[in-house]
């Protein structure tokens, strides 16, 4: 069974970045899944000297371990929001590389028309250094996110489901390759 992790850049109990990730997830198959926790203490110098935060040592494990990665985006003024690229910033410093050649999808759901494209962008320009295999297409981004889901949590536009679930099929078939 494949390890699934999946990374949603909001903390919001009811946010469309959870709930698209968890249609990922869905889309995805079979697996073992695990949501990340980015409740993570802002990056110090000092606090890293006194020794790495025991979740952030999690986080990075659990990057390691899994088979695939998806992360979900919300755009916060033009970027990812700042806990996202606080928990890129930990990872780094870990010593573990655990991103090195990982299949990675990237998918953003934003209030604004363009659905995240933005924060889509700046996703791939942090995720330079790590080496991660992101998948370049198809894009998902779920725009006016706040009504382009039911009250379970599915996706209500067709074609934005069609896209994620090609994107999650290339995901298991980027997962499944031996390497």
């Amino acid at each position: 069974m494949l390890k699934l992790l999946g990374i949603s850049g909001a903390l919001r109990a009811a946010s469309t970045n959870t709930k698209l990730m968890h249609e990922a997830v869905r889309l995805f198959g079979p697996c073992e899944f695990t949501a990340a926790n980015l409740r993570l203490p802002l990056y110090d110098a000092d606090l890293e000297a006194e020794g790495m935060p025991p979740e952030v040592m999690t986080l990075a494990a659990q990057i390691r371990d899994a088979d695939a990665v998806i992360i979900s985006t919300p755009e916060y003024n033009k970027m990812i929001p700042g806990l996202l690229k606080n928990a890129l910033d930990w990872i780094s410093r870990t010593g573990l590389s655990p991103w090195d050649g990982k299949p990675l999808a990237i998918m953003s759901a934003a209030a604004g028309r363009a659905g995240g494209e933005r924060s889509q962008y700046s996703l791939r320009w942090a995720m330079t250094p790590f080496n991660a295999q992101i998948l370049q297409a198809p894009e998902v981004l779920v725009a006016d996110s706040s009504h382009a889901f039911d009250a379970q949590g599915r996706l209500i536009n067709e074609r934005t489901e069609a896209g994620l679930e090609k994107l999650m099929t290339k995901l298991r078939d980027a997962a499944s390759k031996p390497v």
